[in-house]
């Protein structure tokens, strides 16, 4: 660590405090050469935390954690209080399974007080934490740093509204006016005015002791000049809406000045009750290519990736969503009633494109799935044709919206789920392995997972004959598998999709598969047929209603031969235990003639460890599926 002569000194925050204003510039100066080394080098969130050096070494100055609770919202900003921390050795670990996670992570560090990985979090947990320690006497203050456009989600208004004067509670407004894309509505432009408002404590100081000094005479003249005072004070500094909570208010403070920060936070300290701190930082501040492209910045891929990707193919490489997105531009030109939804991911879901050509029909709401469900139900029902598109790991927590607002109603929402399938470099909080689960067991909601770009194109036009039917159409953060269109696609016959097939038709056992999981399905069965083993792989691209793709499989399997299920799923509630539920009711035998077994992630919430690939740590990937398909075939010929 000779590069890094500091912060090698760093092993807990009490090191910090007792550095020297000269040496926590060269600290801080370290920590961005520290960022951008290790972050360009394994991949990970790289703007965001340039842009809170200064202000994460300010609260670990003031505050004292683990005693006191801080709580990042969103936790990918948290990188430098990892740092600092005592976690900085471990950077070369960073996302990869079994190493340093990119979030706040409970089972991590003491430090880390609560597991954040989805935005707008943070005030309801802090305001958790702030009555738990009062109940208990506890004097500590509970931290939580807002920030990337969090303000912009229902859950941090829900938790201002509970907030108490007696709570010991520091609200960390980081306001570097982006979340991933730049913020938009009426919150952030609420922001901005007052971060340009000229002097506004000073006015708002100043005002208050000409007013204290006003005269009273008598109770009647007494509740006048109050007010009159009440009507100045609106006149004379602009309405606060923080303070109309009974939150006091300090800022705006220049987030990348320790001394102003430190004198904040002591002074947030030195108050009774629930503070908030404005703070201004510069998303991707000190690395110059950040600073002017937070966005390009915001999540960089490792360098290994970048090189890799570089040479692997002469032709440009693609991902679904891409796909997606360009195939809504050629629906959109051609029907005047399509729209397209995003909750602050226009870049991430590849909707920029679509933005931009048809500005009028884009909308972003800013980090509210919930709304932007039951605002695209609005769209639906008005007549228009609404294609929401949204993470699968962020599409969880519009649950009831989906169920109560669109399914309930017949009402035609596309869902666009992209990141379908398991997250190696984010991890548990982002997976996309629930949502087949929680989507497919609600009334009236068809569930499609193409394989390859061609089916998804074809999804994609199929989908505006849907007229009473909520669809999703879910695909992973990845580039097409050529093996899935050469083995299922000989043809090109995309519009065909639904149930596909490729193998031997009087096979001694198939394997069943859906998404980009089906490329292990392929390369277990090429694996059998070297043994002599007849193999037959279905792709189902067609999943809910269950019992119409139960239908079609149980006329296309072979008379006897066992059958083993794989998804990149959670096994409870999941497609294959729906459609094996679904073929036993069609035919009580079924099992008899056809032993089956289902891969899935089972009571897990794929935690990865780092134990060779992901697939094969959590017993779905092709070395299982094989193993699997052995023992069925041993346990059926001696049946």
């Amino acid at each position: 660590m000779e590069a890094y002569p500091y912060l090698s000194k760093i092993s807990t925050p009490d090191d910090v405090k007792k550095l020297s204003k000269k040496e926590l510039s060269l600290l801080s100066d370290e920590i961005r050469r520290f960022l951008i080394e290790k972050v360009t080098a394994s991949g990970g969130h790289l703007a965001s935390n340039l842009g809170v050096v200064e202000l994460t070494v300010a609260l670990h100055r003031v505050f004292d954690s683990p005693s006191d609770h801080f709580i990042f919202d969103v936790g990918h900003q948290a990188y430098v209080h990892k740092i600092l921390t005592g976690r900085w050795s471990a950077f070369d670990t960073l996302r990869k399974p079994g190493g340093l996670s990119g979030f706040p992570t409970r089972s991590e560090s003491e430090h880390d007080a609560f597991g954040v990985g989805h935005s707008s979090t943070s005030l309801s947990a802090a305001l958790g934490f702030a009555e738990a320690d009062a109940l208990r006497g506890c004097g500590a203050y509970t931290v939580a740093v807002v920030g990337d456009g969090a303000m912009t989600g229902g859950m941090i208004h829900e938790a201002l509204n509970n907030c108490k004067r007696a709570l010991r509670t520091v609200i960390v407004l980081n306001d570097n006016g982006m979340s991933i894309s730049r913020n938009i509505g009426r919150f952030s432009r609420y922001l901005s005015r007052i971060r340009v408002t000229k002097h506004y404590q000073v006015t708002k100081r100043r005002t208050k002791r000409v007013l204290a000094a006003l005269p009273l005479v008598g109770k009647p003249l007494s509740r006048l000049a109050s007010r009159i005072k009440r009507w100045f004070k609106r006149y004379l500094y602009t309405h606060n809406y923080f303070e109309d909570l009974g939150i006091l208010y300090l800022g705006p403070v220049d987030g990348h000045n320790l001394s102003a920060l430190e004198r904040a936070f002591t002074e947030a300290k030195r108050r009774e009750g629930t503070v908030l701190v404005h703070v201004r930082t510069k998303k991707g501040k000190g690395y110059y290519d950040a600073e002017k492209n937070p966005t390009a910045y915001h999540g960089v891929a490792a360098r290994a990736e970048i090189l890799d990707n570089s040479v692997a193919e002469d032709k440009p490489r693609s991902s679904f969503h891409e796909v997606a997105a360009k195939e809504l531009c050629a629906l959109a030109e051609a029907d005047e009633g399509v729209c397209a939804v995003t909750a602050a991911m226009g870049e991430g879901t590849g909707l920029s494109a679509f933005a931009e050509a048809f500005p009028k029909r884009f909308f972003d709401v800013g980090i509210a799935e919930e709304h932007a469900l039951t605002f695209s139900a609005g769209l639906a029902a008005s007549g228009l044709k609404p294609y929401f598109a949204v993470y699968s790991t962020f599409l969880q927590r519009a649950y009831d919206n989906l169920l109560h607002d669109v399914a309930l109603q017949g009402l035609p929402v596309r869902i666009l789920v992209d990141r379908a399938g398991l997250s190696i470099g984010d991890g548990a909080t982002h997976h996309g392995i629930f949502d087949v689960a929680y989507a497919s067991t609600i009334p009236s909601v068809s569930v499609w997972a193409p394989a390859t770009f061609g089916s998804l194109r074809a999804m994609l036009r199929r989908s505006l004959e849907l007229k009473e039917k909520t669809l999703l159409i879910r695909y992973p953060n990845a580039d097409e598998e050529p093996i899935l269109a050469n083995s299922f696609y000989k043809n090109g016959d995309f519009e065909n999709f639904g149930l596909k097939k490729c193998g031997d038709d009087s096979p001694d056992v198939v394997l069943v598969s859906y998404g980009k999981i089906t490329v292990e399905a392929l390369a277990a069965a090429e694996k059998l047929k070297k043994e002599g083993t007849r193999v037959c792989v279905f792709l189902l691209e067609c999943l809910a209603p269950y019992t119409e793709t139960a239908q079609r499989l149980l006329l296309a399997l072979p008379k006897r031969c066992p059958l083993v299920f794989v998804e990149e799923g959670v096994y409870g509630g999941g497609a294959g235990m729906h459609i094996l539920a679904s073929l036993s009711e069609m035919d009580e035998d079924i099992f008899a003639k056809h032993p089956m077994r289902v891969l899935a992630v089972r009571d897990s919430f794929a935690v990865l460890k780092g134990k060779g690939s992901p697939y094969d740590e959590l017993g779905i990937g092709a070395d299982a599926i094989y193993t699997t398909a052995h023992a069925l075939l041993d346990t059926f010929s001696r049946a």
